[in-house]
Parts: C-alpha cells; structure tokens; sequence
C-alpha cells in the first residue's frame, strides 16, 4: 500500500495532539510525519511513536518542500483560511477541523459514517471539512434511524465540556475548581467564557445572532442539513457545561411515521462506531466520563415519548476531541486513502 506524507497543523494544540495520537493507534498508512505550528512553536517538539519531533514554522511554502500529501488542520479558522488554500496548491487533500469551510458549497462536509460518498468532491478545492464536534456525534446516531423511519425533525439540547473552547478553556475550570476550593472563587475572573463556568452551566455557545439563536446552535441546524443532504428542520440549545472531555446531547426526533424503541435500539447497536448503553434500571447509560479517549459515540435512554408514537428521545454522548474531531477527521482520511487506490 502507498505511504503518505502527513501534515498535522496546530500538532501543539488540545485535537492536534489527539489526531496525533489516534494515527498512533490505527494501522494508517504513513511515511512521513509533520508537525505543524506558529513561529511561536519553534524549539518545541511533540512526542509520536516514542519518538520526539520537532515543530516546523507553518509558512506557505512548506507543503511543496516537505512534499505534503494530507494535510490535517487544527490551528483556528483564521489560520485554515490562510493557509489550507497553500496546501491544496501544493497537491495535498486539506481536512479542515475548524469552521471556516464548512459551508462553502464546493467543499465536501463529511462524517464518513454519514456521507462518505462526498469524499469524492474534494476536487473542487482540495478540501474536506470536519463538522462541528456536536454535529458529528448527533449525526451518526440520526443515520440508522432516519433511514429507517425518515426523519422530520430535530430538537436537540448540547451539554459541552470546556475542552471544545480550547487547552485554554480546560485550565480555566481547573483554576476555577482549586479557587473554589481555597474559598476564592468570587475572585476568579472568567476569560474564556461570559461567566464563571466552575459549578455553573452557561447557556451560551458562541455569540448570539438575531435569530435568537448562538451561531454554535445554528451550526448544528445547517451542518446536519449539508450532511444528511435533507431540509431538515433542526432546533438547538447548546450550553457549557463544567466538565473538561465529552459532550453528551438529549435528542427529541420526530419521524414521518411511527417508531418503536426497541427496533431504534437495536438498528443502533448494528451501527458503525456507535455502541449502546442503555440498561436505565441498572443506571447503565452513556456519561462523559465513560467516553473519555474512545472513538466511538455513545447512546442510551431510548424511549418513545409519552404522548405520540413518532416522537422518540435518546441520550448521546462522546469524546468531543476524538469523535468530536481527531477520530473523524482520521477516518477521513482513511476514506480518502481507500478512494485513491480505486
């Protein structure tokens, strides 16, 4: 099988290092290594197969120097917007993490458990965009049912841990917590955040546009409809949640006609990637805590709703900086790889 050049942009950052580490554990076809930052990075190296590597300066020009056939970005939309178009010049495919493609209608929008047949378009640009994190574990439970029973409507809630703002974001809690606990909290001024996150939920992802709605939840209405390639109607409320990995997600689906939990149960468990935990009278269900470094996407609490038989509600929950971006865009790329040899 060939072996690929690979570029990981922001390899210093909280999903660089994750995408690091999921290419350590899959069996991925690669021949060379890049890690990718700021100038600022220069001198700092990131650890790869017990091995150390040093950071290279991110600048035009390295795609053709380094002769960068995958290009694995996480440095902020800014820098994507930048320098993704220098990747893709230079040969390489771009999967983007941040969301500043998302919604260009030349550039696939992918979860490769979803849509993978719109790897294909990356032609148009040279690149791939990787979904919202919460997007991406909602989809991939939605597929199975929505083929199933043709799905109507979305409403769906987002509890979201710190790390999705950023390594910055995560030490905040954790400086919020040991404030707390040395009886200072009130002094703790928030920076990441409007308002103190340590012991508080923020219903507040993003800035809020006139809709009423956050741009983060309005991500969530238009990626689900790029991907499922349906008008879909879609209605989120995303809030920040005091935890520091894992976002977990209450789904209200309502489907064209009836559907029965049971049959929801199981045409989820024979899904790709997702695994079913849903024992409520044993309080076996999905938590944060449980889908720490895994790959996969977690659901429990299926029920039908009380009152009509085409409502159903479930409980999602994964890893955001894996599920949520390192894993999908890896598998991405594994996608992609498959394609060129056909």
């Amino acid at each position: 099988m060939k072996q690929y050049n690979v570029a990981v942009v922001g390899a210093n950052g909280a999903v660089g290092e994750e995408i690091l580490r999921v290419l350590e554990e899959i069996d991925f076809p690669l021949a060379k290594l890049i890690p990718l930052a700021s100038a600022r990075s220069l001198g700092k190296t990131v650890s790869f197969h017990d091995k150390e590597l040093p950071i290279q300066e991110l600048t035009a020009t390295i795609f053709d120097e380094e002769k960068i056939e995958i290009a694995l970005f996480s440095a902020g939309g800014s820098i994507s917007a930048e320098f993704a178009p220098y990747a893709a010049a230079a040969g390489a495919v771009v999967i983007d993490n941040t969301s500043h493609f998302r919604m260009f209608e030349d550039v696939p929008l992918v979860v490769p458990e979803v849509n993978p047949e719109d790897i294909k378009e990356w032609r148009n640009r040279g690149i791939i965009a990787n979904p919202n994190c919460s997007t991406i574990q909602m989809v991939q439970a939605l597929k199975p049912l929505d083929d199933a029973y043709d799905l109507q409507r979305i409403d769906v809630s987002t509890y979201q841990a710190t790390s999705g703002a950023g390594k910055s974001a995560m030490e905040e809690l954790v400086e919020q917590m040991q404030a707390f606990f040395a009886f200072k909290l009130d002094d703790a001024e928030p920076k990441k955040f409007p308002h103190r996150i340590a012991l508080n939920a923020i219903p507040q992802i993003d800035s809020f546009t006139d809709t009423g709605y956050t741009k983060e939840e309005l991500k969530m209405v238009n990626e689900t409809q790029k991907i499922m390639h349906k008008d879909i109607e879609v209605s989120a409320t995303c809030v920040r949640i005091p935890t520091l990995r894992g976002h977990a997600e209450t789904l209200t689906l309502t489907f064209d006609g009836a559907v029965d939990a049971n049959e929801a149960r199981e045409l989820l468990r024979n899904a790709p990637n997702i695994i079913v935990l849903d024992t409520p009278e044993e309080s076996i269900y999905p938590m944060p805590s449980l889908c720490m470094d895994q790959n996969e996407t977690f659901v429990g609490r299926i029920r039908n709703d009380l009152y009509r038989e085409n409502v159903l509600h479930l409980w999602v929950v994964a890893d955001n900086l894996r599920v949520g971006a390192a894993t999908n865009a890896v598998r991405i790329a594994q996608k992609w790889v498959e394609m060129q040899g056909n």
